[in-house]
Parts: C-alpha cells; sequence; structure tokens
C-alpha cells in the first residue's frame, strides 16, 4: 500500500513520501530538506531543518525539539532521491529563520510547489496530493462534495502523513534496530517515548529466545 501512494504521487514530488516510508522524517522536514544535506558518499541524511508556518508566514526552523539529526539512507531512499534530482535539479531557495523578521537563510531545497515554484506548503500538499493519493491507493473512498460544493476527504489523523513514520519505526524495528536507535532517527525527545508508542511493534522475546537457544546447542543434522 505504501508503494501505491507513493506510485499516485506526481513525478516533481515522488520522493518525499519515499523519505517518510524510508526514513522517518516528518513532512515538513521533506519540505525543508536540501541538496546539501544529502550525503550520498556516506549514506546519510542530515536533518537540519523544517519549513514552518507562523500564522500567515513560513520560515526556515530547527527540526521538532530543536533538534538536528542524521539517518541512515538505504540504497532504495539514495535511488529515488538520485532520479529526482536529476530530474528536478535543485536550487537556492530564500526564508527567513525561525522567524519573519528573522535572519534570512538559503538553501537548494529538493521539492518545490509546480504551480507558483514556492516552497511546498502542507495544507496545499494534504489537499491536493497526500489525500488524492490515498484514494488512488484505496485507502480512503472518493471524496464528498459539502452543502457549498467543496470537495471533501473523509479521513481522520490515522491517514495521515505520519502514518509513514509509524510504518518506518515497524519495518526497522522488525529488522532489529534498538528503540534507543529508532528514537534517534525519529528525532524523538527520548527513547522512553520511542518505546511507549512502539512497544507493541516490538518481536516477540519468546520468538528471540527460541531461536537464540536454538543457534546455540541445535547440531547441524536437526537435533
Amino acid at each position: 500500500m505504501v508503494l501505491e501512494i507513493i506510485a499516485a504521487h506526481p513525478a516533481h514530488l515522488r520522493a518525499m513520501p519515499v523519505l517518510g516510508a524510508g526514513c522517518g522524517m516528518r513532512a515538513g522536514e521533506w519540505f525543508g530538506l536540501a541538496l546539501e544535506d544529502v550525503d550520498f558518499e556516506e549514506m546519510t541524511i542530515h536533518v537540519r531543518r523544517q519549513v514552518k508556518k507562523l500564522r500567515s508566514d513560513f520560515v526556515f526552523a530547527l527540526p521538532k525539539r530543536d533538534k538536528e539529526r542524521t539517518i541512515p539512507m538505504s540504497r532504495w531512499v539514495a535511488e529515488h532521491l538520485r532520479a529526482h534530482i536529476e530530474a528536478h535539479t535543485p536550487r537556492p531557495y530564500t526564508l527567513p529563520w525561525e522567524k519573519p523578521a528573522g535572519k534570512p537563510r538559503t538553501h537548494n531545497l529538493l521539492f518545490r510547489w509546480a504551480t507558483d515554484d514556492l516552497h511546498v506548503r502542507h495544507r496545499n500538499y494534504d489537499e491536493t496530493v497526500w489525500k488524492p493519493a490515498l484514494v488512488a491507493a484505496g485507502v480512503i473512498p472518493e471524496p464528498v462534495k459539502d452543502t457549498q460544493g467543496r470537495r471533501r476527504y473523509l479521513t481522520t489523523r490515522q491517514q495521515g502523513t505520519h502514518q509513514l513514520r509509524h510504518y518506518f519505526a515497524s519495518v526497522t524495528l522488525a529488522g532489529g534496530v534498538t528503540i534507543k536507535d529508532l528514537s534517534e532517527y525519529l528525532g524523538h525527545a527520548d527513547p522512553a517515548l520511542t518505546l511507549r508508542v512502539y512497544a507493541h511493534m516490538l518481536p516477540s522475546s519468546h520468538d528471540r529466545v527460541r531461536e537464540a537457544i536454538d543457534r546455540q546447542f541445535r547440531q547441524p543434522d536437526g537435533r
């Protein structure tokens, strides 16, 4: 289903949900990601900023909890980003830092909004890209029209972009990533928060005990 959601995105934004599912990044962090944050040699992504809305203004700001972080980049994510960068050359983009009157900062943003070439705004993205992609993937029904003829999607918070972070957590925990490391990659305040949210996704200790003892004591002939 995640792959269907990604495929339903327009080409110039398709790498954004890849960053959610493959790196656990928040949507605002996708919008603020720049070419200089992606290290193809070290295969890492440095999460240094987000695009943040302050009333009617937009700024570059530190990620949530004012904490930068580095995330390992898989080959799957790297392939998507390389293809995106080749097809949609990142160009300098300037916003004030942290507050509307803040010092301007310029970064080579990976993603722009097609109609005006500005940064991606969450509301526009949510209504015109994310929710239609959910419809295409069969996650939510077709939109209905309200009494004023406006298109309305029937969604809850359970169908938001944050679900890609949960997907990333479930896949990496199943692959043996520790709660401590996952907490760092997700940018949580501390591992205790990560454990509270994702404890139900941890592989069963019963199965791990069985596998560990069998590896240690079972003979090659299966006895």
